[in-house]
């Protein structure tokens, strides 16, 4: 059964259960899909810009790593759409990586080619959000196992931090 149960690549997949107290799920699902904002208040962004190639709009994303490693990039479409389940407003977002020609590799940056996002929000019943997300990538190279230690223990929890902090400053930089 190779097809079904390829062999383990030894890399993590992530899936993250959270709540964002005080950010209603509009709000997230805004700051989460605004890329100009996220410049502001992602510290690891280096660069980061959509654009549209035949038709069909691309993201560009240099992630800083830390010294001595390589920073990383990633090439990606994504769709975010709301979605009404039994009267449950549930916001999805699926970003999905791609080749696209006019994205060459930059010399020094090492391509992530194989990214997959999943992420649902909804309301947690009063002023903020429940948050469900799967996270898969292939960073490439080879990464030490602190930074992997780094990324789940500590990584992902300040990143919902981070955004918490940014959806209370969002109606502030509009």
């Amino acid at each position: 059964l190779p097809i079904l149960f390829p062999q383990q690549s030894g890399l993590y997949e992530y899936k993250i259960f959270g709540g964002l107290a005080d950010c209603p799920p509009k709000l997230c699902v805004d700051v989460y899909m605004d890329l100009d904002f996220r410049k502001q208040w992602d510290q690891y962004v280096k660069e980061l810009y959509e654009k549209t190639y035949d038709g069909e709009k691309v993201i560009y994303w240099e992630v800083k790593y830390p010294f001595p490693l390589s920073n990383r990039d990633y090439v990606y479409i994504r769709e975010c759409r709301e979605m009404d389940v039994d009267g449950r407003k549930i916001w999805v977002v699926l970003a999905q990586s791609v080749s696209v020609p006019q994205c060459p590799e930059k010399p020094g940056i090492i391509r992530v080619k194989s990214y997959k996002q999943s992420l649902a929000i909804e309301s947690d019943g009063k002023t903020g959000s429940k948050v469900y997300m799967y996270y898969f990538d292939n960073p490439g190279g080879m990464i030490p196992s602190w930074l992997v230690n780094w990324a789940a223990k500590s990584g992902v929890p300040t990143f919902l931090k981070d955004m918490q902090k940014a959806c209370h400053n969002y109606s502030k930089s509009r």
